[in-house]
């Protein structure tokens, strides 16, 4: 029976083969972006209220304590100095959100709420108003509202303890609210396109179909990632929306082969290749066997029992195959050989780094 190679090797070499076809049209949207179109990352921090017994311990949080305190401050209520609640149904939490490209005040974004402190879980809590902030410090949002908990958490009296996923933390759909708009970058009355991957050839592609759809030297390619557009005279937006929609065939990925030394997964890319080599694959297994002798002497003997110590040691070293590969042989050619001496991962990475090494393998080897 011919042995057969690992499954997570051949499904990730499956999926390589079928992209190895001849690449298809793919818009220009899905290959750049406009520059300045994006997103912002924004931050807080805030109370969650309303737990059932699962806050923070505050003897272990005291900036939990201190921000109830500054909080109610605010409200008009003083706590006697001295005097330290012991809460648990309040948690300090991080919250995160992401401002979309030209999102306008008043609009709703979804938020992320984490716990920072040693909350057991934050089901059933509600946020209360807390400010967002982005990267220069200025409030862009405001949120609110009640968690959705996914996780589940249990514990006993003992210490025993089960949790489902993460209860500590949640999220807030439409929980924030826009409160100020990001300023657009300055365009210089162009538009620029950033690829998502630098390659000098899908740019060069990009600039000849914008060419061939509004006219030669419209586009410019400035490196292997950026393309400046000069617009037509009339609506930017129509002229935006027309131009994302084109249709480019990018080029091909570079020859690489990624390899997760932790797992045993290997991904080769459909342009990887080898030159004329011969590989030998073999595993030399050592067992040792440990047995006790026990010498005893006759009853009328004046002798001692005496255990001795026997060792076996064996060895057994599979049949070491020795497989050719010709020059320029293509990634079905690397899949079939290897398969054909039923290669363990380890074994794989090992075939992969002696070729890399020796000079025949024709691709990037990525160790992750």
């Amino acid at each position: 029976m011919r042995p057969s190679i690992p499954m997570c090797f051949a499904l990730a070499v499956a999926g390589l083969l079928l992209s190895a076809a001849p690449a298809r049209a793919e818009r220009i949207k899905d290959l750049a972006q406009v520059a300045g179109v994006r997103g912002n990352p924004l931050v807080g921090y805030g109370l969650v209220v309303g737990l059932d017994g699962s806050g923070d311990r505050t003897s272990q949080t005291p900036f939990t304590v201190q921000s109830l305190k500054t909080m109610l401050d605010q409200l008009g209520v003083t706590i006697p100095p001295g005097v330290n609640p012991q809460l648990k149904n309040v948690a300090a939490v991080a919250i995160q959100a992401e401002l979309p490209a030209f999102a306008k005040p008043g609009q709703p974004i979804d938020v992320t709420v984490s716990s920072i402190g040693n909350a057991g879980s934050l089901r059933g809590g509600s946020l209360l108003m807390a400010p967002l902030r982005g990267a220069d410090g200025q409030i862009y949002a405001i949120a609110q509202g009640t968690l959705v908990v996914s996780g589940l958490g249990a514990a006993g009296r003992d210490g025993s303890r089960i949790s489902v996923n993460a209860p500590n933390g949640g999220s807030i759909p439409n929980g924030a609210i826009v409160e100020r708009a990001v300023a657009n970058a300055a365009s210089n009355g162009l538009v620029t396109l950033n690829l998502h991957e630098s390659d000098f050839t899908t740019a060069a592609r990009i600039v000849s179909a914008i060419d061939d759809a509004f006219g030669n030297g419209r586009a410019h390619a400035v490196d292997g990632v950026t393309i400046e557009v000069t617009p037509p005279a009339g609506d930017r937006i129509a002229f935006l929306a027309q131009l994302e929609t084109l249709d480019v065939n990018p080029g091909a990925a570079a020859a690489k082969v990624i390899v997760n030394a932790r797992t045993g997964t290997v991904v080769m890319g459909g342009q990887v290749t080898v030159l004329p080599a011969a590989v030998s694959h073999g595993s030399l297994t050592v067992s040792i066997t440990e047995n006790a002798q026990v010498s005893q002497p006759n009853e009328f003997g004046r002798g001692n029992t005496v255990v001795t110590p026997q060792s076996t040691v064996e060895t057994h070293q599979d049949g070491g195959r020795m497989f050719l590969f010709a020059g320029g042989t293509s990634l079905e050619a690397i899949v079939r050989a290897v398969n054909a001496v039923g290669a363990a991962p380890g074994d794989i990475v090992a075939i992969l780094e002696a070729l890399k090494r020796a000079g025949a393998l024709r691709a990037e080897l990525e160790v992750i």
